[in-house]
């Protein structure tokens, strides 16, 4: 199987498998609100990562693939790319949804901890399958993210997104001192791509239903 071909079933399961939605269906559940979060991180990884690997390497993009460091380089950073767009898309997906909850109410760290948990439980064969990915450190660290949240803050938009754009630039397999030239243009392509995002899911979004499952649920 060539790896172009392996790369875009290993998207396909970070993305979950999941039944293909009409972009116009709403989102009224926190399983929903959980689809839309671990398959719209997985998109925007792909989107980013491959779009500056390309835009980078340029005509000699095709060819990297032949070279097995590369592709290994390539393997370790989606996995981080995902866990970053993932960690920013889950804390500001439930802060817009349950933005009417009490300000210090502690049910939107659970939910947050619930969606970044699946997203990666989604893809146990592929993060057990690199070393350099640990699923129990991006846990801690998502779990220290969320200690510091200020949740009025994290509904605000573009500002909750930095730790993508940064995961991204930290993790693609290009030489540093070119990194140092690409930043700037990395995060506006990533910020890009995420208000697009941000867009569809106000549309979408029933803040009503997902607070009144979510509470529900708390309370049983």
């Amino acid at each position: 199987m060539s790896f172009i071909k392996k790369t875009a079933e290993f998207w396909s399961l970070l993305s979950g498998r999941v039944t293909i939605r009409l972009e116009s269906t709403p989102i009224d559940s926190v399983a929903l609100l959980t689809e839309f979060a671990t398959t719209k991180a997985a998109f925007v990884a792909q989107k980013t990562l491959y779009g500056y690997l390309k835009t980078r390497m340029g005509t000699r993009y095709p060819t990297m693939f032949e070279d097995m460091v590369f592709v290994d380089s390539i393997n370790i950073a989606k996995l981080h790319a995902y866990a970053g767009c993932l960690s920013d898309l889950s804390v500001y997906v439930v802060a817009y949804a349950l933005q009417h909850l009490p300000k210090d109410d502690p049910l939107r760290n659970s939910i947050a901890r619930q969606i970044f948990e699946t997203g990666l439980a989604n893809n146990k064969e592929q993060v057990s399958s690199i070393e350099e990915f640990s699923a129990a450190e991006a846990l801690v660290e998502f779990d220290l993210r969320l200690r510091d949240t200020t949740w009025t803050d994290a509904s605000a938009g573009r500002a909750n997104f930095k730790h993508s754009a940064k995961t991204i630039i930290t993790w693609a397999p290009i030489a540093p001192e070119l990194k140092q030239y690409d930043a700037g243009v990395v995060r506006n392509s990533v910020m890009f791509a995420w208000h697009g995002i941000r867009e569809q899911f106000k549309k979408r979004v029933d803040i009503d239903k997902i607070s009144s499952e979510a509470t529900s649920q708390l309370s049983t």
